[in-house]
């Protein structure tokens, strides 16, 4: 009896102005999903191409200014566009942005690669979301040349990073990718989404200064974002694995009302410990 195919995985991100993550972004989803799987986006021809961009696919675009929801939406409807071109050589795209990285549980002992050749029947998969943020009394800054989990403890499990970033088919991406239109999410039980924007203070402050980011509305949501480092230094974290599996049931129970498709915002803003499990990983 012939065995099936193994399923082709691509990952695909943008990037502007950034050379904090799109390193770590090429090496950990390249050594994963095999770096001629990778799909980037250049958000302006100004931009410098990442020292290794050679090994993946560079797709450059003009920088079009926009105030921050326009470029949100901008972003989602250019990324679901190139996806759906995507599927004509693949079978799974993971889109996310580029300091969002796609974790399988490392005790299911499996690649991340390897677990998603299981059958998946729905259009997308969601991963439990986790902000991580550094702990300013207890953590140092970021050593770039170390595993981000060997120097972060600390993660809010925050439903704003529960996304649907896993296609199975081509589908058309929300905001953010918090959501998928005119579908339904599934959580799945063994995948994590790390989100990193905040993973280091001095790193927030020094992107919050930009004029560029300023001008197109993101101050606010920086002010906003900074509440996670009080957030992650005030509360008592709870460990992890005590939490995941209600975080995932509640997520799925009580949704927005104005939005269903997307997972609901636990009031608490739990604050959870990272398993020692996940250290090494990225």
């Amino acid at each position: 009896m012939a065995h099936p195919k193994p399923k082709k995985i691509a990952a695909i991100s943008m990037v502007r102005n950034d050379n904090f993550f799109v390193h770590k972004w090429i090496d950990y989803y390249g050594e994963n999903l095999g770096y001629k799987n990778l799909y980037l986006i250049i958000d302006g021809y100004d931009q410098p191409l990442p020292e290794k961009h050679k090994h993946i696919n560079i797709i450059r675009k003009e920088h079009i200014p926009m105030k921050r929801s326009r470029g949100d939406r901008y972003r989602a409807r250019l990324v679901s566009g190139i996806a759906k071109g995507l599927f004509d050589d693949f079978d799974i795209v993971i889109a996310h942005d580029i300091d969002e990285y796609l974790v399988v549980d490392p005790d299911c002992g499996q690649s991340l690669a390897g677990y998603l050749q299981k059958p998946i029947s729905t259009s997308s998969l969601s991963a439990l979301g986790l902000d991580v943020g550094q702990h300013t009394e207890k953590e140092g800054p970021i050593d770039l040349s170390k595993p981000f989990l060997q120097q972060r403890s600390f993660a809010h499990v925050s439903a704003r990073y529960t996304k649907a970033i896993v296609a199975t088919r081509p589908i058309t991406w929300g905001s953010g990718y918090h959501r998928v239109k005119g579908k339904n999410f599934t959580i799945d039980p063994t995948l994590y989404l790390f989100h990193f924007g905040m993973v280091d203070i001095n790193m927030c402050k020094q992107k919050i200064e930009k004029s560029e980011l300023n001008k197109s509305g993101w101050s606010g949501h920086f002010n906003r974002r900074f509440q996670l480092f009080s957030l992650i230094e005030k509360q008592k974290a709870i460990p992890g694995d005590e939490f995941f599996a209600k975080a995932r049931k509640r997520q799925s129970l009580y949704r927005p009302f104005f939005a269903l498709n997307k997972p609901g915002m636990l009031r608490e803003k739990p604050i959870i410990q990272i398993p020692e499990r996940f250290k090494n990983i990225i």
